[in-house]
Formats: structure tokens, C-alpha cells, sequence
């Protein structure tokens, strides 16, 4: 099978939506967590939302919208994964995590597959959006949980 190219060349992510059950308990976690800024945020009853990002660049944006939690077992995110620069800022993320009583998938920071430095935390939102906080060495002194298999891939 052959791919052809007919899209734009150069493309990044731009920003990720996700939607919330309560904007009141997901914006301040985001907020706490990952060090955003509230760059814009709409208050109507019917219509709340947040844009999320840092640096005037627009990361995340939060849309209460949904009536159940996040479902692991439906075609779509898998999961929402950002890069730290260091395991030690991965490591305090962790710390911010315990102090709001995150849920977490595995115990700490633990490798994304054996043998590799990379790795981070694994845990989720409020509403059970499986998010991952991970920097690209460091990681490599805890065994990984899932042998070979990516640890971000089975959670």
C-alpha cells in the first residue's frame, strides 16, 4: 500500500480539547498539575469552557459538554501525553498529583518499556482522561510494568 502526501508539509499539534463533566473541578487540576495559564474562559450557564496553554500558546482547552466520565473502551483519545524536561520535573508533577489524591496507574514514575531511559507518571483527570507526564531519560531505574509492551499503551 502506498501513501501519497497531499496535505500540508509541516504540521505540530496545535491544541487538544477535551471534555469535562465540571469545569470547576477539572480547570483548577489542569491549572495545578501542568502550570497552565487561563488564557480565555467562558462563564454562561450552558456554554463554560477554558483555553488552557502557557507562554501564549494555546495547549489545552476544557469543554463542559459531557454527562458521564471519560470511557477507556470507546474508538477515540487514548490518551493525552505531555513532555517534562527533566525526571525530576516529572517527579514534582508526581508530588502535585499525590497532593490532589490523583489515581494513578502504576506506583511513580516507571519506564515506557524495558530497558528504556524514557518514562514518566501515568494517571488520570477527574473525569478518568488517562493522561501521561513523561521526560525522555531518567526513567530507566525503575522496572518497567509491562515488559516490552509501551507502558502508555495498556492503561
Amino acid at each position: 500500500m502506498t501513501h501519497s502526501t497531499t496535505g500540508p508539509s509541516s504540521l505540530r499539534t496545535g491544541h487538544v480539547g477535551l471534555n469535562v463533566t465540571d469545569i470547576e473541578r477539572s480547570l483548577p487540576f489542569y491549572v495545578q498539575v501542568f502550570g497552565f495559564e487561563v488564557m480565555a474562559e467562558g462563564k454562561e450557564n450552558e456554554r463554560r469552557w477554558a483555553f488552557l496553554g502557557r507562554d501564549d500558546r494555546l495547549m489545552v482547552t476544557l469543554w463542559q459538554q459531557s454527562d458521564t466520565a471519560f470511557s477507556a473502551t470507546s474508538a477515540g483519545l487514548h490518551h493525552l501525553s505531555f513532555q517534562a524536561d527533566s525526571i525530576d520535573q516529572v517527579k514534582a508533577a508526581e508530588q502535585v498529583l499525590r497532593d490532589l489524591g490523583a489515581r494513578f496507574q502504576y506506583d511513580g514514575v516507571v519506564p515506557h518499556g524495558e530497558g528504556a531511559a524514557s518514562g514518566g507518571v501515568f494517571f488520570t483527570d477527574p473525569d478518568g482522561t488517562r493522561l501521561e507526564i513523561y521526560a525522555p531519560t531518567g526513567a530507566d531505574t525503575a522496572p518497567a510494568p509491562s515488559g516490552t509492551a509501551p507502558t502508555c499503551g495498556f492503561f
